[in-house]
């Protein structure tokens, strides 16, 4: 995205299942499994860069003595960090005694994380504060170990005071900040109720089947406790992503599919798709099963996740981001007016490059059924320079802007920092014939067109072309995200700019006013979550109309060329990615009835100008 969001959090979840010796023996390092947990998170890092955290669970460790470590890090690089102060332990470990390492036993004794069991985990705040202890995993202690738990996810709930009251318990300041607080208080109040029951023979898939119903929310979930017990679960919508490989030697988990595969060197099939609604667990001997802890609901997997947050090195993810930008071919080249001769194509940023190539792969497409139909109307009426013009006739491809990874904007005043956004791009100069060319870019989404209109489009007209099209690979956002993506207000989002803008231009402002006092009645009648009141901002208007307003609001008033916006259409991204239906930033369809709660509760707060989360 052009436009900067708060990314999704990313799992890391590590089970060795054999003794430390025998990594040793086969790897050469009992630390074959930090080893793995750090590539787990380094492969994961696009999920996070607010602070990241690691926890440790040891076996069989002899009473009096520590089992359960965890280290959290917010400094600029914070999984090197975490692993630097790792490694250090070890470092100072060998000062004394530099054959150490060949004794796994003695490593294990005196190494704080070289556990059988880790848990990995990489933040992007989007409740809380961007300090280090709202970082994950969170912990509970207890002198008995099987009440011992750190916990770790990508996820944000919906309903946390509920979940307080649930259990009766009245949060201080800090549970009141994090959802995290309020899943562990409830997970937790549940684990010491079933090792009451029954001690030491603690069923943790009751505990889940407890307690995860109770959760509002889009999650994928791991823990470890102190007992040997690993889980990892996913909500019944499987809104969040969540993948798992096992073996004889390990069982693993993570966020991403394509993080597995390379941290084990295994197939696509080997790594399979923890289903919605169903629980990973790991016994303390190392056994595992999955397990239904969830009604499974409709499938709604977060659509987000193949279109830009995920990493595209999944070969699935690759093929459905080329699919976004072939389906948005026969929209451009009727933009264009399959002007061809005079368009150039290029990508802004760099995250749009996959779909790059699939829109430019639909372009060719075209262009060549034209050049077999003007061949063969040729019949014999051609010489070796027609054709060989013909034939090399190609799609005109740039890279025409370049970011420049080095750009701060340090300046804090509005006029000076807008200056500065403009450069945090290079254009490629020479590349465009002035007057004569039209620009096509494609982004892989437009959210609030901040940077287009105060940085690329401005860069853009630099190189002087007849006229700019921004293509977004994503169709329009209009409504907030809950479930772990940082998009909570509705003044973010220039379409809904554009559809309030469009209700002022046609005398149709009291709309506004209307729907506003019915997320009030909605509100003090408890049923906010109902409806999703919003919807009907959207509904007087086409989406051409939309994008027309749309291409107004990011050109800079003190330009000239004419700026289109072509937006990817619902039912194409279903097409594209057919086994991620969630689309509710687009469609206003809330998986969950908390959902609309949060897209009225934003509403509310844009009309009564209050810059606040709507959850």
């Amino acid at each position: 995205m052009s436009d900067a969001i708060k990314h999704e959090c990313g799992l890391a979840f590590v089970r060795l299942r054999k003794p430390f010796a025998y990594y040793q023996q086969q790897y050469k390092t009992v630390m074959w499994g930090l080893n793995k947990l750090y590539l787990l998170m380094e492969k994961q890092h696009n999920r996070g860069q607010d602070g990241a955290g690691v926890a440790s669970v040891k076996l069989n460790v002899e009473p009096g003595y520590p089992f359960l470590s965890r280290l959290r890090s917010n400094a600029p690089q914070p999984i090197a960090d975490l692993f630097r102060q790792i490694g250090q332990e070890f470092n100072e470990l060998q000062k004394y005694n530099v054959d150490i390492a060949n004794y796994p036993g003695l490593m294990k004794g005196h190494l704080s994380f070289l556990g059988e069991l880790l848990l990995g985990h990489l933040r992007y705040g989007t409740q809380g504060k961007n300090d280090v202890n709202f970082c994950h995993p969170f912990i509970k202690r207890h002198t008995i170990p099987a009440r011992n738990l750190a916990l770790a996810g990508n996820f944000n709930l919906i309903n946390t005071e509920e979940l307080f009251e649930k259990i009766g318990m009245a949060p201080g300041n800090f549970q009141k900040q994090s959802d995290l607080a309020a899943m562990m208080e409830v997970i937790y109040h549940y684990m010491v109720e079933a090792d009451e029951a029954a001690p030491e023979t603690m069923d943790i898939v009751s505990v889940l089947k407890k307690a995860a119903p109770l959760f509002d929310g889009g999650f994928n979930v791991g823990g470890i406790a102190g007992n040997g017990i690993g889980f990892v679960f996913r909500d019944g919508h499987g809104i969040r992503p969540s993948y798992y490989f096992a073996n004889d030697e390990v069982v693993v988990a993570a966020s991403e599919r394509a993080a597995i595969r390379t941290a084990f060197n295994v197939g696509e099939n080997e790594v399979k798709e923890l289903m919605p609604g169903h629980a990973l667990i790991v016994e303390e001997n190392g056994d595992y099963r999955i397990e239904q802890i969830i009604e499974p609901k409709e499938r709604r997997a977060c659509s987000f996740e193949r279109i830009y947050f995920s990493r595209g090195s999944d070969e699935k993810i690759y093929k459905e981001r080329q699919a976004l930008g072939y389906q948005l071919s026969k929209q451009v080249l009727e933009a264009i007016s399959y002007d061809l001769k005079h368009t150039i194509f290029s990508f802004i940023p760099n995250t749009a490059e996959v779909a790059f190539y699939g829109l430019i792969k639909g372009c060719e497409a075209y262009l060549n059924q034209i050049k077999i139909e003007r061949i063969l109307a040729w019949g014999k009426d051609y010489d070796n320079e027609k054709l060989s013009e013909m034939i090399n006739r190609k799609i005109r491809m740039e890279k025409i802007a370049i970011k420049d990874v080095k750009m701060r904007t340090f300046i804090t005043e509005d006029v000076g920092r807008s200056e500065m956004v403009q450069h945090v791009y290079d254009i490629t100069y020479g590349t465009v014939q002035k007057d004569v060319d039209t620009l096509v870019v494609i982004d892989d989404s437009i959210v609030r067109g901040t940077t287009l209109k105060e940085s690329i489009i401005r860069m853009l007209n630099r190189l002087g072309p007849k006229r700019i099209i921004v293509v977004s690979s994503a169709p329009q956002i209009r409504y907030p995200d809950c479930y772990g993506i940082d998009m909570s207000k509705m003044g973010d989002f220039i379409a809904f700019t554009a559809a309030v803008e469009l209700l002022k231009e046609r005398g149709r402002e009291d709309l506004l006013k209307e729907l506003y006092d019915r997320c009030i009645e909605l509100n003090e009648a408890g049923e906010l979550h109902t409806e999703n009141v919003v919807k009907q901002v959207y509904k007087p208007f086409t989406i051409e109309e939309l994008n027309k307003k749309i291409a107004q609001l990011i050109t800079p008033p003190d330009i000239n060329i004419q700026v289109d916006v072509i937006y990817q259409t619902i039912e194409s991204l279903h097409e594209a990615c057919p086994g991620n239906l969630g689309d509710w930033y687009f469609t206003g369809n809330y998986p969950t009835p908390g959902g609309n709660r949060v897209v009225n509760k934003a509403f509310i707060n844009f009309m009564e100008g209050r810059n606040e989360r709507g959850y």
